[in-house]
């Protein structure tokens, strides 16, 4: 064999292992700098909350900082198109839930596909809404309130923070799981709605939990019933919405943790272990439960399901309610 063919089969030889460990060193480098994560919500939001409660634990188990960025705008969808058209390398993280995901798409024309240009690590939690009303409103329960709209059809008002929210979406499908008809109004954000319902200006609202919890404890806010098919923790008196006689009603909002399509596989697994042991934290899943949210975790393949779903569920529901985004 002449020397040249020799050398040439021996340099394939030498990189024939070096590319099949490839994917496994990059597991065991990663990461070498600071990582960014980008919640595509204003500071101060639910979701800027629990990025900075994990983002923290995360850091500190990968040997690297989290850098939260907050790229608010459009409902979510600035920041996330950020992270979309960000290089797959594994440090640059979007903060993900249902309105960038699931719900805008279907409102408007978005620059990035949401289930095409990203792949899914973690869900991080889970978290229900609470209907909550007036104190002055005369029901007590969802069966009396479901009655006295009945009563008076059209004459009740539910807020919400805007056209296309979650907070919308779950009064439109209040409205059809119960055969109600009620006023819809949309206000520019949540702490607005919230506080013309306290006011007396409109009647109710769904809300988070936790952004609730202090205001009904303080009787300025009355709660009639939780979306999950299970009762939150922090309000045990309160029933589910299935509960009282609706037995298919659930909403449950989601966060989660994505990265740009393309990012290896070797990086999302380390991830995705970080994330899951962190979630089981006792003092992080304390902290997360007591402002209404449940530590969840899971593969990512199970985080790409529920995107798939509630991308197909609120779709059918913005199409049959005739929903516009503002």
């Amino acid at each position: 064999m002449k020397p040249l063919v020799i050398r040439v089969l021996f340099a394939l030889s030498c990189a024939l292992p070096a590319t099949a460990t490839m994917s496994q060193g990059t597991s065991q480098s990663y990461p070498v700098k600071a990582i960014r994560w980008v919640v595509p919500f204003t500071p101060g939001a639910g979701a800027d909350t629990v990025a900075r409660i994990l983002g923290e634990k995360i850091g500190a188990a990968l040997g690297q900082p989290i850098l939260i960025e907050n790229r608010g705008g459009a409902g979510g969808s600035v920041g996330t198109d950020f992270v979309a058209k960000s290089a797959p390398d594994g440090y640059t993280w979007v903060f993900g839930s249902d309105p960038p995901f699931t719900i805008n798409p279907h409102l408007s024309k978005l620059p990035f596909d949401p289930q095409g240009d990203f792949i899914a690590v973690s869900l991080l939690t889970r978290f229900p809404l609470a209907l909550v009303v007036n104190p002055a409103v005369p029901a007590r329960t969802i069966q009396e309130l479901v009655a006295l709209a009945k009563k008076q059809p059209g004459k009740l008002t539910i807020a919400s923070s805007g056209n296309g929210t979650s907070a919308h979406l779950a009064a439109e499908y209040f409205k059809a799981s119960t055969g109600v008809d009620m006023l819809h109004v949309p206000y520019k954000g949540q702490n607005e709605a919230l506080t013309d319902v306290m006011g007396g200006r409109v009647d109710m609202n769904f809300s988070a939990p936790g952004v609730v919890l202090r205001n009904i404890k303080a009787e300025k806010l009355k709660a009639l019933g939780i979306t999950s098919k299970q009762r939150f923790s922090g309000l045990p008196e309160v029933p589910t919405i299935a509960e009282s006689g609706y037995p298919d009603f659930e909403i449950t909002g989601w966060h989660g943790l994505l990265m740009p399509a393309g990012t290896p596989a070797a990086i999302v697994a380390r991830v995705n272990d970080e994330v899951s042991n962190v979630l089981k934290l006792p003092a992080v899943a304390e902290r997360l439960t007591g402002l209404g949210f449940v530590p969840v975790g899971g593969s990512p393949q199970e985080l790409s399901g529920l995107i798939a779903s509630d991308f197909i569920r609120w779709g059918r529901l913005i199409k049959a309610a005739g929903i516009r985004a503002d």
